[in-house]
């Protein structure tokens, strides 16, 4: 594929969350897609009520990658926010990461680093023994991918909220998250930098937001699905960050909240895309 395929197509994404706040409380949700800062996104609406459909005070701040968070403050009580978007954001672009004479800048640099999910400092000897015969070449992301591909069996609910790459090397399954944990631990094991990255993900079944893999190469963030569960080119970033502990859709910043239903939509205009996850594509820059 080039880096015009696939870069026009529609995507529309979504999802409603309904919460109970058990006490007055403060959520940091992240489920907005990222903007690229090229006008891609159309169509937005974010709406977030409480009881009988009063409204709910949300402010929303602009992280690192252009992650959109939205705070949520409310008293005791069900609160519901949905969210829609439109995206013709270009599926890949190549060449817009460009980092300058330097190989490493502080986001490089952090992907390199070990991380509360991916503990990579203890996996060093294990990623050589599998990975070894990779050692330097520009394919050692998708060998480790498809190490965990067909070592790993995915399996729905099988994995915990705390569960590490180590946990799911040890289990030998687990969701995408784990997959995504596990390929960065093995990728930053071999010097490879490599970060986590929240999408929605056309194609995807059963329907859910969904993880991938960012590595740097060459001057650019490539994406890597070590699940193959959906087409790259279809896929609309949400956040980005070492792990989920910095893309978690929703994070409780105060109080005690539940989270009691989620419903998650993407879709293409069209049929989706192939991909036979061999080739190198790069989302658009959040």
């Amino acid at each position: 594929m080039t880096s015009s395929d696939f870069g026009g197509v529609r995507r529309d994404v979504g999802c409603t969350l309904a919460f109970n706040f058990l006490v007055p409380s403060v959520v940091a949700v992240q489920v907005a897609a990222a903007s690229t800062g090229r006008g891609e996104l159309h169509e937005q609406l974010l709406a977030v009520w409480g009881h009988d459909a009063e409204p709910v005070r949300v402010t929303e701040v602009v992280a690192p990658h252009r992650t959109r968070v939205h705070i949520i403050e409310a008293p005791a009580g069900p609160v519901t926010l949905t969210y829609s978007a439109s995206t013709s954001a270009p599926a890949f672009a190549r060449g817009n990461d460009e980092r300058g004479p330097s190989p490493y800048d502080d986001e490089v640099i952090t992907a390199l680093r070990q991380s509360r999910y991916c503990p990579s400092d203890l996996l060093v000897s294990f990623a050589n023994s599998e990975l070894g015969a990779f050692a330097g070449s520009e394919k050692l992301a998708e060998a480790a991918a498809s190490w965990v591909f067909e070592r790993i069996a995915y399996q729905p609910g099988s994995s915990g909220p705390g569960d590490t790459a180590v946990d799911t090397l040890l289990s030998g399954r687990g969701v995408c998250r784990d997959f995504a944990h596990l390929t960065i631990t093995l990728c930053r094991a071999m010097g490879v930098p490599a970060r986590l990255v929240s999408v929605f993900a056309p194609g995807l079944f059963p329907m859910d937001f969904h993880a991938v893999v960012e590595v740097w190469r060459q001057g650019r963030w490539d994406v890597i699905d070590p699940t193959r569960l959906a087409p790259r080119s279809s896929l609309v970033r949400i956040a980005t960050g070492r792990d989920a502990a910095d893309t978690a859709f929703v994070a409780t910043l105060r109080g005690d909240v539940e989270l009691a239903y989620t419903d998650v939509f993407a879709v293409v205009d069209g049929n989706l895309p192939d991909d036979d996850h061999l080739g190198v594509i790069s989302l658009a820059v959040g």
